[in-house]
Formats: C-alpha cells, structure tokens, sequence
C-alpha cells in the first residue's frame, strides 16, 4: 500500500479522530482537515478495476458526502500496481444484455462525483486506464504521482470510453489530442500528461499530502482549455478535422475491421459541441459496438491473455538468470529479466557483444519510461560476464546461442559441471528439436525450450516447450518465470516448428512462391493487409531476417507430415548475396527510408488470400492434432500475442469455425487441385465437427 494511503487508514488518522474504515471495494477515512479520502482496493487481486459493484459503493460514499459535506475529497489506489487497470471486461455480457439501464447507471455515478459541491482531487499513481481514467476525468483536478500514465485502451477491444471519457476529455484538454489518445489507445506518461493538461500537478509520493492540501485550498492552478479547443467548438472546424482522422484511421485499421474508431470519430464531429447529447450519444454507440462481432472477438482475445496469465501461477525459484550469448536476442532475454527484478548474469566470449547489450538493455529501458533510479537498479542487475562466472550460481540457464545443433551441443557439453543441483537449462531455439538437443543436457529432466520472439521487449508470447524426459515441476518453473517477468506462456510439444512458427513459416513461404509465379510484393502483402493481419508476408520476412527465415525453413521442410511452399530459390539468392532484410537494409524491400507501406491491389489473384491464410490453418490443426498444442485456445492465443494474428477475428481457430470446418475442407481441396499437395486437408479437421 502506498505511503500516503497508509497515512490516513493508519495510526495517524485514527489518533486524529478518523476511521480506517473497509467498506467492499473501498478504505475511506477523514482527516484532520476534514479531507475525506477514498483508496479503492479490490477485494479481488492485486489489481483494481472498475466493475458495476465498485461503482454502486463508491455511490454510496458519495451520497455520504453530501450529506456531511467534506472539505475536499480525494481518490486514490491502495494497490500498489496502480490506479485502476480498466473496465471489468467479464461484466460486459451484463451491459449487453441491458446496456441502456447499466451504462446509465453508471454515467450517473460519475456525474455525481462531477456535481460534488466540494474539490474533487484524483492521486494517481502507476496506470491509469479505461474506466479509471473516467473516473479520474469525473474530478476537479488531478495530482501525479511520478510513474502515473493514463490510457483509453477501449479501441482494443472494438470499443470507445463508455463511462463519460469521450466527452469529458475533450473538455479538459486539446480535442483533437483526447481525440488521438481515444482513437490509438497510447499511453501518455507522467510528463505527457501533465504537458497535455490531464495532471494539474506531479509529485513524489511523500509530497502527495501537501499538494492535495493546496488543492483543497485553492491554491493548485487547474488546466484551462485553450484557444484550439473553443474553435473546435465549432462543427465545421470538428468536420474539418474529423475528415483528417477518418483518412489516418482508415491507413491503420480499416472501417470494415474496426468500426470503433469511426464510431468515436462520427460521435465528435456530430456533439463535440455540445456535452449532454455527447453524453447519449456516446452510451447509445458504445452499446451498438459491443454487439459487434470485431468487439466480441477482441474481447475473446483479452481473454485469451488471461488465459494464458493463468498458465504462470506459482513461483519459480528463479532469482538468478544466466543468458549465455549477448546477441539480440540474449541481450533482450537479459534486460527484459533485469528490469523485473531478476539478477542476471549475461556470458559471451566478445567484450564488444558485451557493450553493445548494456547499451542495447538503456535503450529498451528509456522506451519502457524507467525512471533514472529505475534505470540504475535494473543495470546493476545486469552484469556482462565474459568469463562465465555467473553458471555455477544461477537458478536458471537460458541459451541464446546461434541456431546451430552442434554449437548447442558443445556449450551443453561445457556446463555439466558447472551448473548448481536442481538449477533448470533452457535453449531459446526457435526450431531445433528439444529432443535431440536434450541428449547432451546436463540433465533431460531439468531442459526445455523457452521460445522467445523478436523483438523480447515488444512481444509478449513465451513458448515453453516440453521434451520427452522434461519434468512437469521443470515447465511449470519456466511458465512461473514468464510470468515473473511479466510475459505470456503457452505451454507446446517438441514438433517442428513448435507452433508459431509451424504455423508461420508456410505463409511466408506460399508469399514468395506466389512471387515466383509474377504476383508482385506490394499486392501479396495488401491481400495479408485487408485480411487483418498486422503485417504483409513479405515485409514480415525482411522484418525477421531472411537469413533466419531461410534456416527455419531448411529446418522445417524435412520435417512435416504436409510439405509447405518449395523454398524460394529468390530467397536463397538473397541470403547469399547478403541482403537479408531490414538489419542489412535491402531484402525483397528497400528499408533506406523505414519500413514499406503497400498498398496494390491491382491484378491480385482470386485465390491470393486463401492461399496465404489456409496454410496457416492447416498447420494450426496438424499442431492440435498432433498434441503439440493442447487446446484450440492455445492456439489463437499464441497466434495473435506473438505475430498480431487478426485479432478482431479472435484467432485462426475461431476464424475457422466461423467460416466453417467444411467449408474450409472443401476449399483446400480446390487449392490442392490447382496448386499442389502443400493445401491438402490436414486429417485433424475431420475431428473439429
């Protein structure tokens, strides 16, 4: 619990006269000033949110206040995660079932915080999101607590802010910024926020009490909106400027995938003038966008993440990481587990490699908003280490080490006698079989697979892969870390490829065979575009390396029961010639001037977006089938948390079943006649029904 928090439900307040009082969902408490202070603290976790019973309470405390009127009220978390993490996304079957009588209900409650006839003041510490965002806007000032960040992440579910946010923001601060903010979903961290007017004041924790004091007093200055703000009261500069953001919308995330966006857009440019028919409007729309399949599908795919959450329960025993090899990947596996309080020793034979991922793990560490002590602690958990002296002492192991059996035979063979009793080995392989390496690990038992993908810092999904002899306690160890290290882990067998991969390599393969047959680059990849995914094939293989691409491919093709596109003598080309992709700045694209935007449609093939698609789903089944993965869930998650898998078509599974097993079957079979055993109907579909 926070320090200030502590203050007024602790010793101090109650020597004063007060009461830490618990009611459900919320400590309240006043203080000598008579300043009445209410912490939200879920009974449910660590975490808040903000659900229909946190809100009916926080009403009653409001009724309270008004009829024993304080000199100030103030809101604030008792979770040291943070404010608030958003909506509870499990009751939005509640809302749709009776959307007008909840979302008013609800509207209500903050309309009466934003009547409160004393100063309201919102202390936000760590993330602010969604919902609580709202509630925070529903107050006359708001005092940041350095590391407090706000967000509307309501687009990614197919959503716009329901509880007030769209009219209330755009009220406070820059229209078309509470515009950008609602329509991106980005983050605006502490110094943004305050720049934007969505803080009137930041501070250090143990100054929290003293600034909320000046509030109440009114001696904190509020933000005032500005000149741009009163034009945009204006519908014809709103018109102007809603046409601007439809085009740049429509760039980023198509009308006929998302609606949300274009909901929001249509919504201001029609009442930003006007607040009490926003306020309608924005209920009667959000209403509309939760029966929408993009909606139920990006909610289904939040889920999914908690699924995947709920793989990492329990500890790891971890507190010391040992990565051998400061590549890329090394680097980020490294840095990634030191900002989370992991010790980590990272071993590699260069000094220059060395340098370059201390230097690699300050960049991660400034885009992660780390503050200049955050930054310290987390780089004096990160010690290059040459010499290797860390092995011995580490609790876990994870090789990062180029992608060749033989190389990671021989540092396996190096670590028999150094590793401590009952510390875990795990190779972050992206193809080679677990079971063949697991021959020369020090212990099979205690090795497996934990597949990170590139980018570490961006990319949630962890593979924990499992050989023959790996120990359930060994997996569950590796799962619990991910978790520790806030990543998502999906437990698969040792198959080829594993399961992103199996599932991937095929559609980059069929994209550059379709450039063989004279289909050009900027067509395949608008086909992949328009489909939903987040990137086109072939800026995906220039994204990841076709050098990598290519070896993952040779690994693969030797492997699979259902052959996959014939490898691209182009590809091979390109590899000898050492263009291969983005980190050498030519591939298939020239990447001199940041990365390609297609769009060409022009001539694309009737049967373009099948054929690079189905493959992808093929290859989820044979991974179904085969046991690699354990569940159709499983796999959407891991599709769409480690490539961005259409998420608004909650995964390649749920995209099958909607379109429809049969249907599928019917249409491999007429590709297969017309291309070639690589689309024949994996065996696994019979059983989906």
């Amino acid at each position: 619990m926070t320090g200030v928090v502590m203050k007024f439900l602790g010793a101090e307040l109650r020597e004063m006269g007060g009461a830490d009082a618990r009611q459900g969902n919320w400590r309240s408490g006043r203080d000598a000033d008579n300043i009445l202070w209410l912490a939200m603290d879920c009974e449910a976790g660590g975490t808040n949110v903000i659900s229909r019973k946190v809100l009916e309470e926080l009403n009653t405390h409001l009724a309270a206040a008004e009829a024993d009127l304080p000199k100030a009220l103030v809101i604030r978390s008792a979770k040291d995660a943070g404010f608030a993490a958003g909506a509870d996304i499990a009751e939005f079957k509640d809302v749709t079932a009776d959307p007008d009588k909840l979302l008013k209900e609800g509207h209500a409650v903050f309309d009466r915080l934003a009547a409160l006839k004393c100063p309201t003041i919102c202390v936000v510490h760590g993330a602010c999101l969604g919902g609580g965002f709202e509630m925070a806007l529903a107050c006359d000032m708001r005092i940041g607590v350095r590391g407090a960040s706000f967000a509307f992440p309501e687009v990614q579910l197919g959503l716009h802010p329901g509880l007030g946010g769209t009219f209330r923001s755009i009220a406070l601060i820059d229209p078309v910024e509470a515009m950008t903010l609602m329509l991106t979903g980005k983050t605006a961290h502490t110094k943004k926020a305050k720049a934007l007017g969505l803080l009137d004041a930041i501070v250090e924790e143990r100054h929290v009490a003293a600034a909320v004091e000046a509030a109440a007093n009114g001696k904190l200055e509020g933000h005032e909106p500005g000149l741009k703000a009163r034009a945009l009261s204006l519908g014809t500069a709103r018109s102007y400027a809603a046409r601007q953001m439809r085009s740049s919308a429509e760039k980023k995330a198509p009308k006929a995938h998302y609606p949300a966006p274009y909901a929001l857009i249509d919504l201001w440019e029609e009442h930003g003038g006007d607040p009490e028919a926003m306020q309608k409007a924005e209920i009667e729309s959000f209403a509309r966008l939760l029966q929408t399949d993009t909606s139920k599908n990006l909610q289904r795919a939040f889920f999914l993440r908690q699924r995947l959450r709920a793989n990492s329960k329990g500890e790891d025993g971890i507190s010391h990481v040992h990565v051998i090899g400061a590549g890329a990947m090394g680097a980020e596996i490294a840095a990634m587990s030191a900002i989370r309080g992991k010790r980590v020793t990272l071993g590699d034979t260069s000094g220059k490699a060395l340098g370059h991922a201390v230097k690699l793990a300050r960049e991660i560490y400034a885009s992660k908003h780390l503050s200049s002590l955050e930054t310290r602690d987390a780089l004096d958990r990160l010690m290059p280490d040459q010499m290797g002296y860390g092995i011995g002492a580490a609790d876990l192991i994870i090789e990062a080490g180029p992608e060749k059996t033989e190389i990671k035979q021989s540092i396996y063979d190096g670590l028999t006698d150094q590793m401590k009793k009952g510390a875990i080995l795990a190779s972050n392989t992206s193809s080679l079989s677990i079971s063949d390496l697991a021959a020369h690990a020090p212990d099979a038992a205690r090795f497996a697979g934990l597949h990170f993908f590139n980018p570490v810092s961006r990319i949630d999904l962890v593979e924990v892969i499992a050989g023959p002899d790996t120990s359930e306690d060994t997996t569950n160890r590796l799962a619990a870390f991910c978790g520790a290290i806030k990543k998502l882990p999906v437990h698969v067998g040792d198959a080829p490829g594993f399961l992103v991969n199996r599932a991937l390599v095929p559609y980059m393969m069929e994209a550059m065979t379709l450039m063989d047959e004279g289909v050009p680059k900027e067509v395949i990849d608008t086909a992949a575009l328009r489909f939903g995914m987040p990137m086109g094939p072939v800026t995906l293989a220039d994204q990841v390396g076709l050098d990598i691409g290519l070896h993952v491919a040779e690994s693969l093709a030797a492997e699979l029961e259902t052959p996959m596109a014939p490898i691209s003598q182009t590809l091979r080309d390109k590899v000898a010639a050492g263009e291969i992709g983005k980190k050498s700045g030519t591939g298939f694209y020239d990447w001199s001037e940041g990365a390609p935007h297609p769009d060409n449609d022009a001539d694309a093939p009737d049967d373009l977006t099948d054929r690079l698609i189905l493959p992808m789903l093929n290859a989820c089944v044979e991974v179904l089938r085969q046991g690699a993965a354990k569940a159709e869930d499983d796999i959407d998650a891991a599709m769409i948390f480690a490539t961005g898998w259409a998420p608004f078509r909650g995964g390649p599974m749920h995209y099958a079943r909607a379109r429809g097993v049969d249907e599928i079957i019917l249409r491999l079979k007429e590709l297969e006649s017309a291309h070639g055993p690589r689309f024949a109907p994996d065996a696994g579909w019979h059983t989906l029904g």
